[in-house]
């Protein structure tokens, strides 16, 4: 038993907590052992409002099924990030069918059966520089999506014809987004623009996307990094997740 939940009964015993404020409190610092090779922290939507992520790289099919299966114990959905086909198959049967599965995104979202879909509360744009990138925007539309925010997506706006990101951000501007989130790999420099032209959070997302050096997404990152744009936030290279989770918070939390 770790220290916190210690001090946590120890309060109630003593009564410095009342028995509902322990059980609150309790829901917040849960964790479960998967085997001997996961400790899950199945309490993170309820104290983040962030759904639990299995990253299924690196993970054998087998694991990736355990942990899915014993997060639902707990929670109304999880997502699988990088999932090969034989995974998301495995996931598929395991779970009788009760998950999406896209397979451009490499992500499945299981659901517990019977489980209400988040109400939906506030709306976030997700734009693509190229269809390159469409597929680590897919995984931040994801994380959007369960989140219970609608994602309002546009791809292949980026500089080299800048003319076709006018209509799609005016569209976005005109449905009150509390956020964007813009991918874009090669030089990066799509969020930049986007930022300087809007009133809200971007948060740029670079992609492995190029050719030769830093074509695996460092340009794109260091662009962003150093860009002159004020409003702009930036993640890591690839990380579609971080991105959909911060956006969403965002919009949530504007749209109380």
């Amino acid at each position: 038993m770790d220290s916190s939940l210690d001090e946590l009964l120890a309060d109630v015993a003593a009564g410095r907590l009342s028995a509902a404020e322990g059980a609150e409190r309790l829901r917040r610092l849960g964790y479960v052992s998967v085997g001997d090779f996961a400790r899950l922290d199945v309490s993170r939507a309820a104290r983040k409002g962030v759904p639990e992520v299995v990253f299924a790289e690196g993970k054998s099919v087998a694991q990736v099924v355990a942990i899915t299966r014993r997060f639902l114990e707990h929670a109304a959905a999880v997502l699988c990030t990088r999932v090969t086909q034989e995974q998301a198959a495995a996931l598929d049967e395991a779970l009788e069918g009760g998950v999406s599965h896209d397979p451009r995104s490499r992500v499945v979202v299981a659901r517990r059966p019977g489980a209400p879909p988040p109400q939906v509360r506030g709306a976030v744009g997700v734009l693509a520089a190229g269809t390159s990138d469409v597929a680590v925007a897919g995984e931040a539309v994801a994380m959007i999506d369960a989140m219970g925010v609608e994602a309002l997506t546009a791809y292949d706006v980026g500089v080299a014809g800048l003319h076709r990101l006018s209509a799609p951000l005016e569209e976005m501007r005109s449905a009150g987004v509390g956020a964007l989130v813009v991918a874009a790999g090669m030089e990066g420099a799509l969020p930049s623009v986007v930022a300087g032209l809007v009133e809200v959070p971007v948060i740029g997302l670079p992609t492995s996307t190029g050719y030769g050096y830093g074509g695996r997404g460092e340009a794109a990152l260091m662009g962003m990094l150093q860009s002159c744009s004020p409003g702009l936030a930036v993640v890591n290279i690839d990380n579609g997740v971080g991105a959909g989770a911060t956006a969403a918070l965002i919009a949530r939390g504007s749209a109380r």
